[in-house]
């Protein structure tokens, strides 16, 4: 009992001290939107970047993004309030290989390719939670750890040897309540090295305690890049969101923060201006949120419905099988889990408007300009202002990544 009770202490403390970090977190970042907000101000680079408009639109560095990027990188695969119990299952096809992520009966998160080690028939295709992995060609069987553990016919297979024929392994691991998968089984993962100072920002989102509320998946005519870059600055809300965001939020107004190829801005509402004539006492308790880069293609949204009643958006932004397609998977978790039945209706909500802006406003605009950059002239350069600084973040960590 006194282990126990000692655990129970021990996480209590935990949770206190992460709210803590949480709130003062929070206030920083309300201090520094209130002086922009009062000035029209925002965080800004040194200076603008000037970029080919050929890093939209080039095959062959498309291709070399795609292995890259897509291949060699942690990418998040889901979170793992998405599969909490043992048997539990999430199908990754997104970033080409077919993974599929099964929980162990230990707890642990594992990754394998989709595909059954007798002819290489597709495992499963849907994510029903079960005990084994039963291929539905032969009826090869595997248990959660991938072992292959029925045989039918096995005096067809006498010199087959069980334990070659296990289950094809990928690199995953948990950490802040994602799942991150290296999509090769060859690959290795470093995550520890990848997260770097950015693992205690993740932390704050505290996305173990989060529940799955709406997905879909939304696709667009466009480079992955140039949809990606519609997330990281406000210049554009007072036009192309100008019945939305814009008549809320602040244009061309925001703090950001880099943590290596990693981001987090933040972008304040109108009622922000009130605020830099006011003392600090008197201001409301902001809740902790932003927009979080995930490099190399995961945006993780903290938004507040009301103060203590929030939902979490997940973006993760794939490209298509060439330069001017992507597909975004797009999924909205309650954070700290589903308080009410109208909680849960405010986060689908939350889900169906947001949806909509990105599809008919930003992914629109993406699809458009892209196709106006495949017929650029010869030399063409885009430009990054310096108030556009998460972006140019962004495409300096692209450059680095794949050796350009």
């Amino acid at each position: 009992m006194a282990d126990i009770d000692a655990a129970i202490e021990t996480a209590a403390e935990g949770n206190k001290a992460l709210a803590t970090r949480r709130a003062a977190a929070a206030r920083d970042l309300q201090r520094r939107m209130v002086r922009h907000a009062g000035k029209g101000s925002t965080d800004m680079a040194a200076a603008p970047l000037r970029r080919p408009a050929s890093i939209y639109t080039d095959a062959d560095r498309f291709a070399r993004e795609t292995d890259i990027l897509f291949r060699t990188l942690p990418l998040v695969a889901g979170l793992s309030a998405d599969m909490p119990e043992p048997g539990d299952r999430l199908i990754f096809d997104d970033a080409g290989p077919p993974i599929l992520i099964v929980r162990g009966k230990d707890g642990r998160a594992r990754a394998f390719l989709n595909m059954c080690t007798h002819r290489g028939s597709r495992l499963v295709s849907t994510c029903d939670r079960a005990a084994r992995i039963a291929c539905p060609f032969h009826a090869w069987t595997f248990d959660l750890k991938g072992r292959l553990v029925g045989l039918p016919g096995a005096a067809g297979f006498e010199d087959v040897d069980r334990d070659e024929r296990a289950l094809i392994a990928v690199p995953c691991e948990e950490r802040h309540g994602l799942i991150f998968v290296v999509p090769d089984a060859g690959g290795i993962m470093d995550l520890d090295a990848h997260l770097g100072d950015f693992a205690p920002v993740l932390e704050l989102l505290d996305l173990g305690h989060a529940a799955p509320v709406k997905a879909g998946r939304i696709e667009a005519s466009t480079n992955w890049k140039f949809a990606l870059d519609t997330y990281g600055e406000s210049y554009h809300f007072r036009t192309l969101h100008a019945s939305t965001i814009g008549q809320t939020h602040l244009t061309d107004v925001g703090v950001f923060d880099a943590y290596g190829p990693h981001h987090r801005v933040s972008f304040p509402d109108k009622s922000f201006t009130g605020l830099a004539d006011m003392d600090e006492a008197d201001w409301p308790v902001m809740d902790y949120g932003g927009v979080h880069y995930l490099f190399p293609n995961t945006i993780i949204f903290m938004g507040s419905i009301e103060p203590g009643k929030g939902f979490v958006q997940l973006f993760r932004l794939f490209p298509g099988d060439d330069a001017g397609t992507l597909a975004t998977e797009f999924t909205v978790y309650a954070p700290g889990g589903v308080r009410s039945d109208a909680h849960r209706t405010e986060c689908e909500a939350a889900y169906d408007a947001t949806a909509t802006v990105v599809e008919t406003e930003d992914y629109r605009i993406a699809a458009d300009g892209w196709r106006s950059l495949t017929h650029a002239p010869s030399g063409f350069e885009i430009v990054l202002g310096a108030n556009e600084i998460a972006l140019q973040n962004t495409h300096r960590a692209i450059d680095a990544a794949i050796g350009l």
